[in-house]
């Protein structure tokens, strides 16, 4: 650890020397790297947090460029998967940090295997699947995590300390049914809004590191940077009065893979992932020939991208595949016809 880089940081009576050797010790697992994870990656990195293990399904794309801070043009031209992309910039940042980019869809399979050894899961993601998801494996292996989602210019953040504080269930017991809340796709998403947010989550994860884990708040932030609101719910009771399953049963749904999909809807996308019922391991120059039929095929060491030549509606189609035999089919969010064309042109 190198003292002059966190000089500044040091200062502040709330790190010090001692929290500034904590955070060097600590091992964060962030899922998600869009816009929010953009954000906490950089933060935490900058912080001096030892090593974060970041995990991501998605690639880069154009329209991420307007709120995901850790990507350019180059990431886009390259089709590049966006931990590996996100290593990169954060490399330059801080070569001290260690860095483990995982390309990978987190799903009951295999979260306990993402959070071995990590003190901390932060919430990077755009869906409540997942969410739920990290909720039942942070009760399961006692590890706290932070709660964060962003749409329109409205986020919201809240701390979960296992067997302690009011956990995602304990404040929703079940996902809001599909189309009952408003998405990216329908309210969009201000850079502000993500920036906010993910710095409020940040704060709260490096008060968690560096030894404050008892100081912080057991509340529900809401913070809205168009109307300049900021609200707080106090949520310290809500364990004790919900009887949540998951607290009190030992209820796993999520974790034991009752609850799952094979299919999801991507965030202002108009794209689908399809997920295989079992992993693959796929060769990607292999599947690359056999799609030179489809249409125009791009091929790199993360994934095959097929821009198919026959036409779907109004939209052409996209499909990007992953060694693992995950696609995102982009030019319909219609689960349906994109499980219908991940078993015509893959043979599944």
């Amino acid at each position: 650890m190198s003292p002059s880089r966190y000089q500044k940081q040091m200062l502040f009576a709330g790190v010090g020397l001692d929290g500034q050797q904590r955070l060097a010790g600590s091992h964060v697992l962030l899922v998600g790297c869009g816009a929010l994870g953009c954000v906490v990656a950089d933060t935490l990195v900058r912080a001096g947090v030892g090593r974060i293990r970041i995990v991501d399904r998605d690639f880069v794309e154009l329209s991420n460029l307007q709120r995901q801070i850790l990507f350019d043009e180059q990431d886009v031209a390259e089709h590049l998967p966006k931990v590996i992309a996100a290593e990169r910039r954060l490399r330059c940042v801080n070569s001290e940090i260690a860095i483990e980019p995982i390309v990978a869809d987190v799903d009951w399979s295999n979260i306990c295997q993402f959070t071995e050894g990590v003190s901390l899961i932060l919430d990077g993601t755009d869906n409540f699947e997942i969410r739920y998801l990290i909720n039942d494996v942070s009760l399961h292996a006692g590890i706290p995590w932070i709660f964060t989602g962003c749409t329109g210019s409205v986020g919201q953040v809240m701390p979960v300390f296992p067997h302690d504080s009011a956990c995602l269930r304990c404040l929703m017991p079940t996902p809001p049914p599909l189309g009952s809340t408003e998405t990216c796709d329908t309210a969009g998403v201000l850079g502000p809004a993500v920036n906010v947010v993910a710095s409020f989550q940040a704060a709260l994860a490096l008060k968690i590191l560096t030894g404050h884990a008892h100081e912080v708040a057991r509340k529900l932030t809401i913070i809205d940077v168009w109307s300049d609101s900021f609200r707080q719910v106090d949520v310290s009771k809500l364990r004790a009065t919900s009887q949540c399953p998951a607290c009190f049963q030992g209820e796993r749904l999520w974790l034991h893979g009752s609850q799952k999909s094979s299919s999801t809807i991507l965030c202002g996308r108009n794209a689908v992932q399809v997920t295989p019922p079992e992993k693959l391991t796929l060769s990607l120059p292999d599947i690359a020939n056999r799609l030179l039929a489809v249409g125009e095929v791009v091929l790199n060491p993360f994934l095959v991208r097929v821009i198919v030549s026959e036409s779907y509606g109004e939209h052409s189609l996209e499909i990007t595949i992953f060694p693992d035999g995950r696609a995102i089919i982009r030019g319909t969010d219609d689960p349906a016809l994109a499980r219908i064309l991940y078993s015509r042109y893959m043979g599944t």
